[in-house]
């Protein structure tokens, strides 16, 4: 059976809804020694990236999951624009990127750094778990503060909000998509 742990492991990654933690592999497979576990994680993700696959095993959000690779995104969005069916609107997209560069925030803050009223779209956010509210600020009304959730982090690929592109990095993005979306046409 120990041949077969690197198999199961990324069986359980596969078909786990959120990001896997160690410590929740660990739990699920107590006949196996944790050496062995490590070992098999440590074997799939150096075959994962090895590979000639579309697909890879990242560490996100404190654990492991599938994603697609980045050499890749173009056909993925052209797909995922085809299938918005899920597809955050911009009014939910710019209100996250207020809370995730901003965060603690309260509404009041993100309304005026968007210059609309966003309550219904904070309300959006916190039925799609993307946002979690941390608390009541101490200030007059003591308005709620809310904060990015682990769920935007998968969504987006992050293990940290640390790792959200800087403005530049942006803007370099920006730029290319715009590039490759003229010689599409």
């Amino acid at each position: 059976m120990k041949e077969r742990l690197k198999e199961v492991v990324e069986s359980l990654i596969f078909i786990s809804l959120e990001p896997l933690s160690l410590e929740k592999i660990k739990g699920v497979l107590t006949e196996f020694p944790e050496e062995d576990i490590d070992q098999a994680i440590k074997e799939l993700l150096e075959s994962y990236a090895a590979d000639e696959r579309g697909i890879q095993i990242i560490q996100a959000a404190g654990g492991y999951l599938f994603s697609t690779k980045s050499e890749h995104d173009a056909w993925i969005k052209r797909l995922l624009r085809v299938e918005r069916k899920n597809k955050l609107s911009s009014a939910a997209m710019e209100t996250l990127s207020a809370i995730a560069y901003h965060q603690p925030i309260t509404l009041a803050e993100i309304s005026a750094l968007r210059g609309v009223d966003s309550s219904q779209t904070l309300k959006t956010l916190l039925q799609k778990k993307m946002i979690n509210i941390i608390g009541r600020k101490k200030s007059p009304g003591n308005p709620l503060i809310y904060r990015t959730s682990n769920k935007f982090l998968t969504h987006f690929g992050l293990s940290d909000i640390k790792d959200l592109p800087t403005p530049e990095e942006i803007s370099k993005i920006l730029e290319e998509e715009k590039n490759f979306e003229k010689e599409e046409n």
